[in-house]
C-alpha cells in the first residue's frame, strides 16, 4: 500500500497484520499456547505423575534417610520409636487400666504393638500430608512437576516406615507365640488398601494445608481422638459390651480400625475372626477406593492453585 506525502512523494506503509483484531485468547489459540502452570485433564495429569514415578520414589528415599540424621542412632530410631509408644501405652492401658480385658497377655500384647504400628502409619501419612504443599514451597515454585508428588511421596515414606517397624512385629508375634503361617501373607493386601487409603487422605489433607497452615497444630488433637476411638489399645467389643451396638459398629467399621483388624487377623493366632466385623475386605476395599480416589480428584482440582499467593 502507499500514500501520496505533501512534497509529492510516495510513502509505502506495510500491509495490516494477519493477527490484526484478534483476541489474546484467539491468538493463544491459534499459536498453540497455554496457561503457564495451567490443570491437565485428569487422565492426563495421572500420565504425567507415572512419569515422575522414579522422582517420588527417590524423594521419598531421601526424606525417610535423612528424618533421623541427626541422631546418634540413627536409622534405629524407625523402630526404636514405635516400639518405645508400644511400651508406654502397654504400660498405661496394659497394666494400669487393664484394658487387655477379655485377651490373655499373649495375645493383648502383639494386639498392642500392632494396632500402634498400624495406626501410626495412617497417622504419619496424614501429618506428612498437610505440610508437604506448605512445607515445600521452594521446590513448588521452582520447578513444573505434578504436585500430587509431594504428598503421595510422604505418604510411601511412611510405608517404608512401617516396613522397617515390622521386622519388631513379627519379632513381637513370634516371641508371643503367633508363628509364621499362611496367613501372614493376608498383611500384604490389608497393607496394600491401607496405604491406597493413607494416600487419598494425604492428598485431601494437602489441599486443605497448603491454605490453612494451621491445620498442621490441629491435626495432632484430632489424630490423637481418632487413635482414642479406634481400639489402638483395647477390643472395641469387649469395651463397649453392654452399650448400644451402633456404638461399637461405629467404632469397628472406621477405617482405622479396620486395618488394623485385618492385620491382627493376619498374624496373631488367638485373634480369630469372631473378633472382626462382618464383611471387613469388602469394607476395607470401600474405604481405600472411596478415599482414594476422592482424594485424588480433589487435589488435582487445585493443581494450578499450588504455590501461588
Amino acid at each position: 500500500m502507499s500514500d501520496t506525502t505533501q512534497d509529492g512523494g510516495i510513502a509505502l506503509s506495510s500491509p495490516p497484520s494477519a493477527d490484526a483484531g484478534l483476541s489474546a485468547s484467539q491468538l493463544a489459540e491459534k499459536y498453540g499456547l497455554t496457561v503457564s502452570g495451567a490443570r491437565p485433564g485428569l487422565f492426563a495429569y495421572v500420565r504425567q505423575l507415572w512419569g515422575r514415578r522414579h522422582f517420588i520414589l527417590a524423594f521419598s528415599r531421601a526424606k525417610l534417610t535423612a528424618q533421623y540424621s541427626q541422631a546418634k542412632l540413627g536409622q534405629l530410631w524407625q523402630v526404636a520409636t514405635p516400639l518405645l509408644n508400644a511400651l508406654v501405652y502397654f504400660l498405661i492401658f496394659g497394666l494400669i487400666l487393664g484394658t487387655s480385658k477379655g485377651m490373655p497377655q499373649e495375645v493383648f500384647i502383639p494386639f498392642l504393638v500392632t494396632g500402634v504400628f498400624v495406626f501410626t502409619f495412617t497417622q504419619s501419612s496424614v501429618m506428612a500430608g498437610v505440610r508437604s504443599i506448605a512445607g515445600n514451597l521452594g521446590l513448588v515454585r521452582a520447578l513444573h512437576f505434578p504436585r500430587a508428588s509431594l504428598p503421595v511421596s510422604f505418604s510411601l515414606q511412611q510405608l517404608q516406615q512401617l516396613l522397617y517397624s515390622l521386622i519388631v512385629l513379627v519379632a513381637v508375634a513370634v516371641a508371643f507365640g503367633s508363628y509364621p503361617s499362611l496367613s501372614w501373607l493376608l498383611v500384604v493386601p490389608a497393607l496394600a488398601l491401607q496405604f491406597l487409603f493413607n494416600t487419598g487422605l494425604a492428598l485431601i489433607m494437602a489441599r486443605l494445608g497448603s491454605k490453612t497452615p494451621d491445620l498442621a497444630q490441629l491435626m495432632p488433637f484430632v489424630m490423637r481422638t481418632w487413635m482414642y476411638a479406634s481400639g489402638v489399645m483395647f477390643s472395641i467389643p469387649v469395651q463397649l459390651e453392654g452399650k448400644p451396638a451402633w456404638i461399637a459398629d461405629v467404632l469397628q467399621y472406621n477405617p482405622a480400625a479396620i486395618y488394623m483388624d485385618l492385620v491382627r487377623f493376619a498374624m496373631i493366632d488367638g485373634y480369630g475372626s469372631e473378633n472382626l466385623p462382618q464383611h471387613v475386605w469388602v469394607v476395607g476395599l470401600i474405604w481405600s477406593l472411596l478415599v482414594g480416589v476422592v482424594g485424588f480428584v480433589y487435589f488435582w482440582k487445585a493443581e494450578e492453585r499450588y504455590g501461588r499467593g
